[in-house]
């Protein structure tokens, strides 16, 4: 049940971060501004899937290269790994810590990149941004339009020193942190952090080997 609403989440996550209406793009984007960065994001990545007949044939490989360069830069996976790992990130050593994230980064890319290649007609409304020019973090608050109800889609974002990255999204209340520290918190209480460690790399091997679904 839980994989179902990961596989969910991911797909409208896909959507909303790839497909917008085409009129959201008459200007540049402001990438200094959270929402802006996003939309130009999907400015990008929308460009590439459509001028990439690999990429729309369900090519993993390709869809994963894709992610990997154009939407991994703006995310803060090692944030991102350490909520989801809530009090046993401080556990891990440093050197646990840089595996966790790269296994976590992969897994995410592997078991999700697949909806990348099924997106078609899904566009994008943004809501008003409300924040003020000295705040830290902020959601970025969209709904994805397509076949059946809206469904709300927000982006967790926080500022860096290198530009604003997410970090976290909402899918109908289920934010993605949330639904993997269970299943970490479970690893670890069996087999400890290298334990954890250990069952991302196995997945990773497996989502590698198997063939694409439709």
């Amino acid at each position: 049940m839980k994989t179902r609403i990961l596989k969910a989440w991911f797909s409208v996550f896909a959507a909303g971060l790839f497909l917008v209406g085409t009129s959201l793009f008459a200007q540049t984007p402001d990438q200094s501004t959270p929402d802006g960065l996003i939309k130009s994001v999907v400015s990008d990545v929308m460009t590439s899937v459509k001028s990439d007949p690999e990429i729309q044939k369900g090519n993993i490989p390709r869809v994963v290269d894709l992610v990997d360069k154009k939407i991994v830069p703006y995310t803060d996976m090692r944030r991102t790994t350490e909520m989801a790992m809530g009090p046993n990130w401080k556990k891990a050593t440093p050197e646990q810590q840089t595996q966790l994230v790269s296994e976590f980064r992969t897994l995410l890319i592997r078991t999700y990149s697949g909806a990348l290649s099924q997106l078609r007609d899904q566009t994008v409304q943004y809501k008003a941004l409300r924040a003020s020019p000295d705040d830290q973090e902020v959601v970025v608050k969209t709904v994805v339009l397509g076949r059946g109800d809206p469904v709300p889609l927000d982006y967790r974002m926080e500022k860096t020193p290198t530009g604003w990255k997410v970090y976290d999204m909402n899918i109908m209340g289920v934010w993605l942190v949330e639904a993997y520290r269970n299943q970490f918190a479970n690893q670890i209480s069996q087999n400890g952090i290298e334990g954890l460690i250990k069952f991302l790399q196995e997945r990773n091997k497996q989502l590698a080997t198997a063939k694409p679904s439709n």
